[in-house]
């Protein structure tokens, strides 16, 4: 068995709000632990009705606070709207409150439309500078050196685990040269999922941090006690996906009967490719599903992420991946 973690972005699902949101984020993430998943990570984005992940750090303390012992991460803090340092102290803050729980994942992203990118970021073109600023943000969680002027407090000399996130070649190449834990987001933009990894395999080069590539993926996971209710489940997410392409992200809508009546055929396609990697079914499909997947990609960790409507029906499709998972 490998290590298996939930991504969630608190969703807010049409007729809700974000308080309730919350609330079944601290639910979910208490079951997740629970039922043995690894990390409980969540996502940084902006302008958003249907996600209330923005404030990640805040929301990272909730959750850390809520539970004992799973590790409670960002997958993740979208560098280039924040400053190295400021990433530093918050970080070095949570892993100060809860020593040996917190991952730092960390893409070059702004998790949001331009309008709302030039808005959030302290210089519009950051994202060339996300280099450099990761090993900036790197250096802050070193030691503090004799004669150093600027140090984060809390956060020099702490352990904070720091991944890098990635959807291109950028993010494996990036993880590879500075020897750093790699997540592709597999769940969204799986096309350069095989080159990606074998780029990071193969260019890896040890660090301090990290003495061999760890590769997580990200997998859509909608299971249900039958096929039938799984597809009828995915709806909600094949909805989001087409209504965010037709510019009209909003909150999150409940499944429908007919997802054919809902697309355009070139829709469809769309959706299609960016969500290929999911499997969505029964408990027998699901456990198939995932176990083609993993000897097919071999990865390191699987990251499951789900956008189902209902929070019941949605615990109960992370309660089925995990039995599946542990079995």
């Amino acid at each position: 068995m490998i290590p298996y973690s939930l991504l969630d972005l608190a969703p807010v699902c049409e007729g809700s709000d974000t308080t309730r949101a919350f609330v079944h984020m601290r639910d979910l993430a208490q079951h997740a632990e629970r039922w043995g998943y690894t990390r409980y990570w969540l996502a940084e984005h902006h302008n958003m009705p249907g996600i209330a992940s923005a404030a990640t750090a805040v929301l990272i303390g909730h959750v850390a606070g809520a539970t004992s012992t799973i590790r409670v991460g960002s997958g993740g803090i979208m560098l280039p709207n924040h400053s190295p340092l400021q990433v530093a102290e918050q970080f070095g803050t949570l892993v100060s409150l809860y020593p040996g729980r917190i991952d730092l994942g960390l893409g070059r992203a702004p998790g949001t439309d331009q309008p709302t990118a030039r808005a959030l970021r302290r210089y519009f073109d950051s994202a060339e500078q996300f280099p450099q600023d990761v090993q900036e943000l790197l250096r802050y969680f070193e030691p503090v050196q004799e004669g150093q002027a600027v140090r984060a407090v809390p956060g020099a000399g702490l352990d904070v685990p720091v991944w890098l996130l990635g959807s291109s070649l950028f993010g494996a190449q990036l993880s590879a040269a500075l020897g750093l834990p790699y997540a592709f987001a597999s769940h969204f933009a799986p096309d350069a999922m095989d080159q990606a990894l074998l780029v990071y395999h193969r260019d890896f080069r040890p660090s301090k941090r990290l003495a061999k590539p760890h590769a997580m993926l990200a997998l859509n996971v909608v299971a249900a006690e039958t096929d039938e209710e799984a597809r009828y489940l995915f709806t909600t997410q094949q909805q989001a996906f087409v209504n965010l392409r037709r510019g009209r992200a909003g909150l999150v809508p409940p499944p429908i009967d007919d997802i054919e009546a809902f697309w355009q055929p070139h829709e469809k396609a769309g959706v299609e490719q960016a969500l290929a990697c999911a499997v969505v079914g029964s408990r027998d499909t699901v456990r198939k599903g995932i176990a083609a997947f993993i000897e097919r990609h071999r990865p390191d960790e699987l990251m499951l992420t789900a956008n189902v409507f209902d929070h019941a029906k949605r615990l109960r499709s992370f309660e089925i991946a995990a039995d599946v998972m542990r079995s």
